[in-house]
């Protein structure tokens, strides 16, 4: 079977990996550690397709170490013994490189069998993985290497690398190949920084590409749309790029950034989600909005229930409507701060019994003190106020909530502020 052009093409140099300068520039931290030839454990953390894979195995050619590659998904913990029975033979007497890939799918017992081996300095580890190290990768391994993340590739070096493709493949079957105006830009754009995905969208496009009479093949322009037209979409409801968008989603309507949240509203619809989100607009009307606008939240919960209703395409109506609504409302996290200045006390065991007059006590017991509960019922009083004591004599004068410095928070102070005034003792 033949392998994908990405492997086929994969470069032999530093010099001919796209992307990647921040790394890769000479005089970098990475390019001087390699070019030095003594290789510390590595950890690549990055999106697929960016050349996490490529520069490890540069890295391995340059080596005089015994290569040997795992990877997470299949790989077994008899695999990882394999490879440590090795170092006491002829074969792993200069060591043992270690490429693994996609580290996250590793659970802590088998991270932690490589662990004397790596600290001896016998294997040297590189490691790649999709997801964030800091979250997924075992923390004595990750104390013993260093991390570097590989970022999405920007278009116009993308392009460099789908030019080449189509360069190759012309020499590789001896056929010419001719890309229409645009085509190599717009594979470039809707890869969404993947080369991997890229140069498997050029082999799709010449494969999907009827000889013409020369025998060579003219790709069009509509034919890249159609095989790459939805590649930039990359998401995982499982990995970083999830959590990212959803992310982005909430924080551009906290910021009041209707357009940046309708584009981060539309990349999750497109993937489908879209119960995420829905949920992460309820949240935010509630955590972000709140007590400026009270309102806010029925009227979200009824788009939501609109869009859940008529499911997609549709929901994105009562939803781009909703998340306009919540990022241009005036903002007030008051109810969310003090919410969670509460939940400190009471994880603190800053409690006490309830006061005597709040309990749901009807009767007392022959031992009780001081009989009766004495609840001063508030509608009972003029402005349905009385003082009273309702924290418990721990945290007796605790403040939580601070009002916002907004109408709805402002006016509800001075409203209450006059009652105490006049009402109060």
């Amino acid at each position: 079977m033949t392998a994908p052009l990405a492997d086929r093409m994969r470069p032999d140099t530093l010099d001919d990996v796209v992307g990647q300068r921040h790394l890769l520039t000479q005089g970098k931290a990475l390019r001087t550690i390699i070019d030095s030839g003594r290789i510390p454990n590595l950890v690549f953390y990055g999106p697929s397709g960016v050349g996490k894979t490529t520069v490890a195995r540069i890295i391995a050619q340059r080596s005089d170490m015994r290569l040997h590659k795992l990877n997470g998904t299949n790989a077994s913990t008899a695999d990882i013994k394999a490879v440590v029975e090795e170092l006491d033979t002829l074969a792993g007497i200069n060591g043992i490189l270690l490429y693994l890939d996609e580290i996250q799918y590793f659970n802590k017992k088998q991270q932690q069998s490589l662990l004397e081996h790596i600290e001896n300095g016998r294997i040297t580890l590189i490691a790649s993985t999709t997801e964030n190290p800091y979250f997924y990768v075992y923390n004595a391994v990750l104390s013993r290497s260093t991390v570097f993340e590989f970022k999405p590739v920007e278009p116009p070096d993308v392009e460099q690398a789908v030019t080449r493709a189509f360069a190759f493949l012309e020499e590789e079957q001896q056929v010419p190949i001719h890309p229409e105006k645009g085509v190599t830009a717009h594979i470039a754009a809707a890869c969404g920084g993947d080369v991997r995905k890229a140069l498997n969208a050029v082999e799709l496009c010449v494969l999907a590409t009827p000889p013409a009479a020369d025998g060579g093949r003219n790709v069009t322009l509509d034919t890249a749309r159609q095989l790459a037209q939805r590649s930039a979409m990359k998401y995982d409801r499982e990995g970083d790029e999830h959590y990212d968008i959803l992310s982005a989603y909430q924080k551009s309507m906290r910021g009041s950034d209707p357009d940046a949240a309708l584009h981060y509203l539309a990349r999750l619809l497109e993937a489908g989600d879209l119960p995420s989100a829905c949920r992460r607009l309820l949240v935010t009307a509630c955590e972000d909005v709140g007590l400026a606008y009270p309102m806010i939240i029925p009227i979200v919960k009824a788009a939501v229930d609109a869009a859940m209703q008529v499911g997609l395409p549709e929901a994105c109506m009562p939803l781009s409507d909703a998340v306009v609504l919540v990022s241009l409302a005036p903002k007030s996290n008051t109810a969310h701060n003090a919410y969670f200045a509460a939940l400190a006390d009471v994880q603190a065991g800053k409690a006490g019994p309830i006061p005597r007059q709040l309990q749901n006590k009807h009767y007392d017991g022959e031992d009780a003190a001081v009989k009766g509960q004495h609840y001063l019922y508030p509608h009972d009083y003029p402005g349905s106020w009385v003082d009273q004591q309702y924290l418990p004599d721990a945290l007796r004068n605790a403040a939580y909530y601070v009002p916002g410095n907004n109408k709805n928070e402002q006016a509800y102070q001075a409203y209450w502020a006059a009652v105490r005034e006049k009402y109060g003792k």
